[in-house]
């Protein structure tokens, strides 16, 4: 037995899907990173019909930009000196022509308030975590209105997000009614900053094994994914250190988990799709105001074929 809906329940649907429509067509995002899972992020929101879309990554292509990137065309004559941003606005423009994709030259560092505030969402990846931190996350939360942040990371077969939405109102069904919703994320700082002793038991290794990889990059002066497996001994000396004033116990960062991230830094084009994916999907709500977002970190993993969602905030 089908249902019919009455005109006014139709009209208020309706209603309320090109309201959201509306909201998607006038936001701006800004990209800066332009690695496998940021691609494919790229181009479900570009399909989606996002206002406009702007990229940053300077870099030159090369062969593990290649690997994992599929807007980066496999034809070398067409380079020209093109950057990798330059080179995915070419592809992104084909997706969908009614989306301003562009292409800018920069550093995460440079950018002042006065050019972020010209965004409503910004995309990090591939920056070190003074970048994530200081230059674009601490920036957007002094900005007079509220701009969404999120990171993301995919280093072998795992990635992670990271949303913070600041102070985030959306509208959520419950039965017929549509209620209103709020939740206050941390920055990203913030999350990182909380002491491990007092997570809940069963945060995820990832997400210890990946703050772990981060500091350690951040101590030799590495670029994101600049490790090998010379650097294995390091971070684990790192991870006892850490573990111990951190009050943790050592087996949360199983020592076989690390050793993947470390000695295979690259990008699996499964996962790239998967988190681009779930990327996408989290910003278009967030856009929208409609669903429940994501709150704060998520994780993937091959090996157990697990999506996890971890709320590490401080809860005192």
């Amino acid at each position: 037995m089908t249902a019919k809906l009455g005109f006014g329940v139709r009209m208020h649907r309706g209603a309320s899907f090109w309201g959201s429509a509306r909201r998607l067509s006038k936001a701006h995002i800004l990209v800066c990173g332009m690695k496998g899972a940021v691609a494919e992020f790229c181009k479900n929101i570009v399909l989606a019909g996002i206002g406009s879309l702007t990229l940053v990554d300077n870099r030159l292509v090369t062969e593990e930009a290649l690997s994992a990137n599929f807007l980066i065309p496999p034809d070398e004559s067409v380079f020209g000196g093109k950057t990798v941003a330059e080179l995915c606005c070419d592809s992104l423009k084909d997706f969908n022509p009614m989306v301003r994709v562009s292409a800018i030259k920069g550093e995460p560092s440079s950018f002042d308030e006065e050019f972020l505030k010209t965004f409503d969402v910004i995309v990090v990846s591939c920056c070190s975590l003074a970048e994530k931190v200081k230059s674009v996350n601490e920036k957007c939360r002094k900005l007079p209105k509220r701009v969404s942040f999120y990171t993301v990371d995919c280093r072998d077969s795992c990635g992670e997000i990271f949303v913070d939405l600041q102070d985030y109102k959306y509208a959520k069904k419950k039965l017929e009614d549509t209620v209103e919703c709020q939740l206050s994320y941390p920055s990203f700082e913030e999350a990182i900053s909380v002491p491990w002793k007092v997570h809940p038991r069963k945060v995820s290794k990832l997400f210890y094994a990946l703050r772990v990889i981060e500091r350690f990059e951040e101590a030799e002066g590495r670029n994101p994914g600049e490790t090998s497996v010379s650097d294995l001994p390091g971070v684990l000396k790192l991870k006892k250190e850490i573990c111990e004033s951190q009050s943790l116990n050592e087996a949360h960062i199983p020592n076989a988990l690390l050793e993947r991230l470390v000695t295979n830094p690259t990008e699996f084009p499964p996962v790239c799709a998967i988190i681009g994916g779930i990327l996408g999907q989290e910003v278009i709500k967030a856009v929208s105001g409609k669903g429940d977002p994501l709150k704060n970190f998520f994780y993937f993993d091959t090996v157990d074929g697990k999506g996890i969602i971890e709320d590490v905030s401080n809860r005192s």
